[in-house]
């Protein structure tokens, strides 16, 4: 099975710019716990990736306004990505290995096409690695948070 046969197709998006109360308001409107940064609603070339997480710890742990600080120094830049292309198993192995949840997936230009989330795996394979992959991701970093690519 390839990724674009299970994962979200045409996400939702958001820019550097947007303030993190924008992009937590795109979160809740759409039940989303992750939103692709991309260049531009256009091309949508991926800059990075902000999580509910990141929110959290780096906007209300860090009592900073939310309407004044852009997602740009929230997002994690360069985030670990799939393509369409792409076998849902080795989705799952940089899940694994990155101890991810969410994988953004771009085509060759680079542009943001869909989001691979760790559910979309777990309904769609039955085999052995599922298991392993949810363990991985699962379990607590020493040393506490980082980013995005830590647990979220």
């Amino acid at each position: 099975m390839k990724v674009s046969d299970v994962m979200t197709k045409d996400p939702v998006v958001c820019l550097k710019s947007d303030s993190a109360q924008t992009v937590a308001a795109l979160m809740k409107k759409h039940d989303i716990g992750s939103i692709p940064v991309v260049s531009d609603l256009e091309s949508k070339r991926l800059q990075g990736i902000v999580t509910d997480r990141d929110l959290c710890l780096r906007i209300i742990a860090e009592n900073r306004n939310p309407e004044l600080t852009p997602i740009e120094g929230l997002m994690t830049r360069d985030p670990i990505i799939c393509s369409g292309s792409d076998s849902l198993q080795k989705c799952e192995t940089l899940m694994q290995e990155n101890r991810i949840r969410r994988v953004p997936v771009v085509d060759r230009q680079g542009r943001c096409i869909g989001i691979i989330a760790q559910a979309d795996v777990v309904l769609h394979d039955s085999s052995d690695t599922v298991g392993k992959m949810l363990a991985a991701v699962s379990t607590p970093r020493v040393g506490g948070f980082v980013g995005s690519r830590d647990v979220a």
